[in-house]
C-alpha cells in the first residue's frame, strides 16, 4: 500500500471534534503527508426551501464562515499546525468535502462517525455520504453519540 501524500480532515468543532483531527494528525505524521483541514458551513435552513434565499440569509452564512475560519485558525495554533492548510466552504458538507478533496488531489478523507443507526441511517451521514461520494480513501473515526 502506498503511503498517503496528502490528507483532508473534515472539521465540525464538535466537543469530540478533537479525536478526529488527533488521528488525522497521527496518519498525516506516519505517512509524512500534507494535512488540510476542512470545515463546511451548511447553508442556512431558508435555502432548502427551493425559494431564492434572502439577502440576510447570505450575510449569516458569510458571517458564520469567517467565525469558522478564525477558529481553524484557533484550533491549528493550540495543535502546532501553524503551517496546515485551512479551508472553509459554504454548502453541503458531504458534496464539498468531496469537491474540495478532488480538487486538492487529496488521498486519504477523515471523518467522524457517530454511528447511526435506523432513520438516521437512511436519512444520510456525512461520513456515510462522503464514503460512497469519495473517488479516494475514507477513515471514518467513530466518535460518541
Amino acid at each position: 500500500m502506498n503511503a498517503y501524500k496528502h490528507i483532508l480532515v473534515a472539521i465540525d468543532f464538535a466537543e469530540d471534534g478533537r479525536l478526529i483531527l488527533d488521528r488525522a494528525i497521527q496518519l498525516a505524521s506516519a505517512n509524512d503527508a500534507k494535512l488540510t483541514l476542512l470545515h463546511v458551513v451548511e447553508y442556512s435552513e431558508f435555502a432548502y426551501t427551493g425559494d431564492l434565499i434572502p439577502p440576510e440569509e447570505i450575510h449569516v452564512d458569510r458571517e458564520l464562515a469567517t467565525q469558522a475560519e478564525q477558529r481553524l485558525e484557533w484550533l491549528c495554533e493550540e495543535v502546532g499546525l501553524v503551517e496546515a492548510a485551512r479551508i472553509v466552504e459554504l454548502g453541503a458538507p458531504k458534496r464539498e468535502i468531496v469537491r474540495v478533496a478532488e480538487e486538492h488531489n487529496v488521498d486519504l478523507i477523515v471523518v467522524g462517525s457517530h454511528g447511526r443507526h435506523g432513520l438516521q441511517l437512511l436519512l444520510g451521514s456525512t461520513a456515510n455520504g462522503v464514503l460512497h461520494l469519495a473517488q479516494c480513501d475514507v477513515l471514518a473515526v467513530r466518535v460518541s453519540s
